[in-house]
């Protein structure tokens, strides 16, 4: 098994291409990207249209959350002792 591995002469630069295979692939990949893209921008004009129309609730804005900071919080209890 080993034997025909060493036999077997290296292919010049010239003779490793990537081949048509290859660019069939990428041509593949790029085509599926577009029409993901397409499809995501045909759904959002759905949901907006459907915003338009009214179909979702208003829905009041979110409350933001603060997380104080370490030394937010150091300065706070030193400034009430």
């Amino acid at each position: 098994m080993l034997f025909p591995l060493v036999t077997d002469p290296t292919p010049s630069d010239n003779d490793v291409v990537a081949g048509w295979g290859a660019f069939g692939v990428f041509a593949l990949l790029i085509l599926a990207v577009v029409f993901l893209g397409f499809s995501l921008v045909r759904q959002f004009r759905k949901v907006n249209a459907a915003r338009e129309a009214g179909v979702f609730a208003e829905s009041r804005p979110r409350e933001r959350h603060v997380i104080p900071l370490e030394s937010e919080t150091d300065d706070s209890e030193r400034s009430e002792s």
